[in-house]
């Protein structure tokens, strides 16, 4: 299936270069462009795409403004004349960063990584399918300007952060494109248990359970300290014996 790309980008020559350097790539499709970031919020969240290459520097909103807004969330390439803003980027968990001007063979190398991300989801979906299991085992996340292969069971436990969530391993934490309510979908709900609107802990790295009255809090194998909310409780108490 094709992917449906979004360009978003003030200035019209940037948007007919990249068009042109979409055109030769037949697994991407451009749906619609965008030339502010208003639209862009709106555009993202109609349309749906899979990825989109989004500006830095427009009116309206700023393309790191159009990344907190909108609800649905694709993979972002930001495009920009300005390279302060390449961390920040970053920051927004980006799949890659074009600093303008860019050529063919720069703009190749972001397919390329686009197409190990998306061919490593696929495989590993045929692998679970395969197996007889509908969640994920091991996920690719983004640490800099690679992504990491990461075993599930590695994970300690999820965290919500504004529209993203925080992936919390025993060595390291990732910055997830996801909320954590899609995250809580992907995960095994035998080991992955929410208990807090902003946590989801994996049972199998709880080591211990505090209760004071009618509060409770965990400790997690990395020493984190979570609060368990009301609201999840009965869940937990499941596990008590």
């Amino acid at each position: 299936m094709r992917k449906k790309v979004l360009i978003v980008d003030d200035e019209s020559d940037a948007r007919l270069l990249l068009r042109q350097y979409i055109e030769p790539y037949e697994d991407f499709a451009v749906v619609g462009e965008c030339d502010n970031g208003l639209d862009a919020v709106t555009a993202i969240n109609q349309m749906e795409p899979d990825l989109v290459f989004l500006d830095i520097k427009m009116p309206g909103l700023s393309g790191l403004q159009v990344v907190q807004q909108m609800i649905h969330v694709p993979r972002i390439v930001f495009t920009t004349a300005y390279d302060q803003y390449a961390l920040r980027a970053f920051d927004s968990n980006a799949v890659d960063y074009l600093l303008k001007p860019y050529t063919a063979e720069r703009f190749e190398k972001t397919v390329n990584k686009i197409t190990a991300l998306s061919d490593f989801s696929n495989v590993q979906r045929m692998a679970d399918e395969a197996s007889g299991n509908k969640y994920f085992s091991r996920i690719l996340v983004e640490s800099g300007n690679k992504f990491i292969n990461l075993a599930v069971k590695d994970i300690i436990y999820l965290e919500a952060e504004k529209d993203y969530s925080r992936i919390h391993t025993e060595q390291k934490s990732y910055l997830s494109n996801y909320g954590i309510g899609e995250l809580e979908q992907r995960m095994d709900p035998s080991l992955f248990l929410r208990i807090h609107r902003s946590y989801i802990v994996n049972i199998d790295h709880i080591t211990e359970l505090h209760k004071d009255g009618s509060t409770a809090q965990l400790t997690m194998k990395n020493n984190s300290h979570l609060n368990v909310s009301r609201t999840y409780m009965e869940e937990l108490k499941k596990l008590l014996y």
